[in-house]
């Protein structure tokens, strides 16, 4: 990546290090039942293709499309995560550094800035270290050890799962099955449609290139999401209510999110979806944990929890989980799973944001008069 004086516009290496100093290690377990979980999680992944895959009608559209599935820590998944935004973020933070390189002291801001905005960086992936689940990372890069290929690779966070199926006193092996077909299901929607990372990366890219580029702005932007953080405030006293991706967008960017939101609605919704279809056959107690896990999605752990909700756009993510099931299963109750599985046939069938909140429309659309 392009640096200035030496310097870039985040110090990726002190974000590392202070998400992984301020996260905790999760839930205290032996030597010998952590193995266990490790072991289990891989066992229920590789059983969840077979599920997923049958249910959905879809399966890796060439020989390799299986990706890998990787069993981490919360350092592992921050580690993990860090590699994706450099790559996502990389032309963006370029732009900014070549307009930098033009200002007074520009080498000295970028030395203070980029350790700033590391550390603030780390802060962010510490909170969401102890909260996700699992993640198919779509843009995983290829690095050492969590090296994946070019279609993504599939992360379970281990001590996330024990620590919330303890909290929810669920029975932990239908638990551990239950997140790994949600996450079967990102992972089988890359693999078996092709040209789906290339077009979300497509809309990323041209989101993030809409993006401001004047440094002192976007930084004062980040800054005012930050001290809303920082003072545990509810948004709606410090931030004005809204998100950091509402806080950094431009006017011009919002009919690419939209786009963006819609795309995320049907995969989140999708992998709702299917974990209701498959859950009954294969996880007897999936009725229990789906009624639990939706309190606790739906309430999160307090106020400032809430706050960062907000500030993170992850209020956003849970209207997705919802918006989209709906749609999902909406369309599939009128012209079945074929016939929804036309979504995936090109960027043009992909359902539009309102369509999202109007199934009819997109069976309109997409399917005509036909009933099929």
């Amino acid at each position: 990546m392009t640096s200035v004086g030496g310097t870039e516009m985040v110090d990726w290496k002190l974000a590392v290090a202070t998400a992984v100093r301020l996260v905790k290690p999760g839930p205290e377990v032996s030597r010998d039942e952590a193995r266990e979980v490790v072991a289990e999680l891989r066992r229920h992944a590789k059983a969840s293709e077979e599920h997923v895959r049958g249910f959905t009608r879809m399966v890796p559209a060439a020989e390799g499309g299986d990706t890998p599935v990787l069993v981490v820590d919360r350092a592992g998944w921050v580690k993990a995560n860090v590699e994706g935004f450099r790559a996502v973020l990389g032309p963006l933070l370029t732009k900014m550094q070549d307009r930098r390189a033009g200002l007074p002291g520009g080498a000295m801001l970028g030395a203070v800035g980029g350790k700033v905005t590391g550390v603030e960086l780390g802060m962010l992936l510490s909170f969401l270290a102890s909260r996700v689940l699992g993640q198919y990372e779509t843009f995983a890069p290829v690095v050492g050890e969590l090296s994946g290929s070019a279609t993504g690779r599939l992360l379970l966070v281990a001590p996330n799962i024990v620590q919330i199926e303890r909290e929810l006193e669920v029975d932990p092996h239908d638990f551990r099955l239950w997140v790994c077909l949600h996450e079967e299901t990102h992972r089988t929607q890359f693999t078996a449609v092709p040209w789906l990372r290339d077009h979300i990366e497509s809309e990323i890219q041209a989101f993030l290139g809409e993006t401001e580029v004047d440094p002192a702005t976007l930084l004062e932007r980040i800054r005012e999401a930050v001290q809303s953080l920082g003072g545990g405030r509810p948004p709606e006293e410090g931030g004005g209510g809204r998100s950091i991706v509402e806080l950094v967008q431009t006017p011009a960017q919002r009919e690419i999110l939209g786009r963006l939101t819609a795309v995320m609605s049907l995969l989140e919704g999708h992998a709702d979806y299917v974990m209701d279809g498959v859950g009954p056959r294969v996880v007897p107690s999936v009725v229990d944990i789906r009624e639990k896990f939706q309190k606790r999605r739906a309430s999160g752990a307090g106020r400032l929890d809430a706050a960062l909700r907000k500030l993170l756009g992850l209020d956003a993510k849970l209207r997705q989980y919802r918006d989209g099931e709906r749609f999902v299963r909406a369309v599939v109750d009128e012209v079945g799973m074929e016939g929804f599985n036309r979504v995936w046939t090109s960027p043009n069938t992909l359902p539009t944001k309102v369509e999202i909140a109007k199934p009819a429309d997109w069976v309109a659309r997409v399917h005509g008069r036909t009933d099929a």
